[in-house]
């Protein structure tokens, strides 16, 4: 559980990029901030309050001229006393300010370099935010995309952490009711009938599930969404791949087999990171080599958001029914094995070749109900809805509008699942009317959510975590 931080070691790093700039920035937090404003400032400062001075080193000569605004503690950043120096953004002047910040080292009252997301680590220690939050920041900072940094704000500005606190209120409620029975053996039946113990407890499940979806559309917002372009050979998955990126990135032929390994293409359709993968042909093989980038096809496959079954409308190239079942059971069965911890994909099915068809295809007839999309790669037909398609799988709808997407890590994910997992311990030991048993899964339910957090989390993790930032953040 964090608490508010004992450190008496004041940090100091440049806070901007590390290149030439108009602006740099100069974060100094800790005990000694104060010190450090008046002996490069040559004043004290009011606080919250930005005032021109010229910056000087430790022998009192003007390094650079700019802008210091000192933040009182807890009214900072880090929840710390805080200095900001912003001056000018040439690289040797930012480290002679740094420089001079150290100078200030007294052995009762210690500067030292920051450590990466150490300003971070200390806001989390100090109650400034929670973990979920400090990792957007980190999120936000790394953001390729205008959708993604708006994901990766709504973590920051605390939508992740207050689902995770609802649902943490859920099973408390529900943990409350579970021990008041056991205080009751007698009344054990009666007791989770009258509470309702069981439709609370798929509550809670449904919940999760829910948050572990917008959770996993986050991931795919910041990582990009991975989508597998999957079929036999020459229905037309690499002419699709350059129509998608608007360039000649793979070779096409009429040779079947082209395509003997997997060709990643990374995109940006509609402000979405996607990685377009175009696999080889799924067919029998006596070639050595395209044997191999076949069993690549399928590995991807595995790891996609989003698989695109690829049809010939034309009728030249039949569809591998077969074929296509055994993608969709692959894909399928990835969520049954695992629960939550495996990143589940959506199937859609894709005719190409729609300008030299004679007859509609029939859309209908798909695997699995899978929706299907009429285009032509060679034409443009159909991509703006493939496209819609994508935005969709990330879970953005076609107005525009992020439909409760946050960014989220692996770690997270990974805590929702074991969250999950041990709910369905817990349904499980209900049915059996095993009620001590079902109060632990319920604590350790609430422990792994308390992860995402930072309410529980172990301090190597921790280091771990903020290691990960940028200096002077």
């Amino acid at each position: 559980m964090p608490g508010p931080s004992q450190s008496v070691e004041t940090i100091a790093a440049v806070a901007t990029a590390a290149a030439a700039g108009a602006i740099g920035i100069v974060r100094v937090s800790g005990p000694a901030s104060h010190r450090v404003a008046k002996a490069l400032c040559g004043q004290d400062l009011k606080p919250r309050q930005a005032t021109l001075v010229s910056f000087l080193n430790e022998d009192g000569q003007p390094i650079d001229q700019g802008l210091a605004i000192f933040f009182k503690a807890p009214h900072s950043y880090t929840g710390e006393d805080v200095l900001e120096l912003q001056g000018h953004g040439g690289l040797a002047v930012l480290q002679l300010v740094l420089r001079a910040c150290l100078a200030c080292h007294r052995a009762d009252s210690p500067i030292r370099p920051a450590q990466p997301g150490e300003f971070t680590q200390r806001a989390f220690l100090n109650d400034k935010m929670d973990l979920a939050q400090a990792q957007a920041v980190s999120d936000l900072i790394a953001a390729q995309t205008s959708r993604a940094a708006q994901a990766a704000l709504a973590s920051l500005t605390g939508a992740f952490s207050r689902e995770i606190q609802a649902l943490q209120a859920q099973l408390i409620d529900l943990r409350l009711r579970v021990e008041a029975c056991l205080d009751f053996p007698e009344e054990d039946i009666e007791f989770i009938g009258r509470e309702h113990v069981a439709q609370r407890l798929q509550a809670c499940r449904d919940r999760l599930k829910a948050i572990f979806q917008s959770a996993q559309r986050g991931q795919a917002l910041r990582e990009g969404l991975r989508v597998v372009l999957v079929g036999p050979p020459n229905v037309g998955k690499s002419s699709l791949l350059n129509a998608l990126a608007e360039e000649e990135v793979a070779i096409v032929t009429a040779v079947p087999g082209t395509t003997r390994d997997r060709l990643v293409q990374d995109l940006v359709i509609e402000g979405l990171p996607i990685r377009v993968i175009d696999t080889a042909g799924l067919r029998q093989t006596e070639d050595e080599v395209e044997r191999i980038g076949i069993e690549r096809s399928w590995q991807a496959i595995e790891q996609a958001d989003l698989v695109v079954l690829l049809r010939d409308a034309s009728g030249q190239y039949p569809s591998d029914s077969a074929m296509e079942k055994a993608v969709c059971d692959r894909v399928g069965s990835r969520d049954v094995q695992t629960g939550l911890s495996q990143r589940t994909a959506d199937v859609l099915v894709v005719f190409n070749k729609v300008d030299q068809c004679v007859t509609v295809p029939d859309t209908t007839q798909t695997p699995g109900g899978a929706k299907a999309l009429l285009v032509s790669a060679k034409t443009g037909q159909g991509l703006d809805q493939l496209r819609a398609a994508f935005a969709h799988a990330a879970g953005w709808s076609q107005s525009g509008a992020q439909e409760g997407v946050f960014s989220a890590r692996s770690r997270q994910l990974e805590a929702l699942s074991r969250a999950d997992q041990a709910l369905g311990f817990a349904a499980g030991h209900l049915q059996l009317q095993a009620l001590e048993l079902l109060a632990e899964q319920l604590r350790l339910a609430q422990q792994h959510l308390s992860e995402i957090t930072g309410a529980y989390l172990a301090d190597d993790l921790l280091g771990a975590i903020f290691g990960q930032f940028c200096i002077g953040k």
